[in-house]
């Protein structure tokens, strides 16, 4: 499974590529794209997309963009 990871998860790509798997990273791309963007990337990898943006929420619910998967982290603790 490829997984495409917003921006502020360094530790969780981090973790993630240490047990094989292969993460894009937006913060390695391009810092500041928009959430549109990120979403048409991940869709055009079919990668899952990781992040803690509620704002992805609102757009594949509230205005029905299609996505090949969002996971919303909610990261009570830094460690991982």
């Amino acid at each position: 499974m490829n997984f495409l990871a917003d921006e502020n998860l360094d530790k969780l790509v981090d973790r993630l590529r240490q047990d094989g798997h292969f993460v894009w990273y937006v913060a390695e791309m391009e810092r500041g794209i928009s959430d549109d963007v990120v979403l048409d990337l991940a869709n055009q990898e079919g990668a899952l997309l990781l992040t803690s943006d509620k704002d992805f929420g609102e757009l594949v619910f509230r205005l029905r963009r299609i996505a090949s998967g969002v996971v919303l982290l909610v990261m009570r603790s830094r460690k991982i």
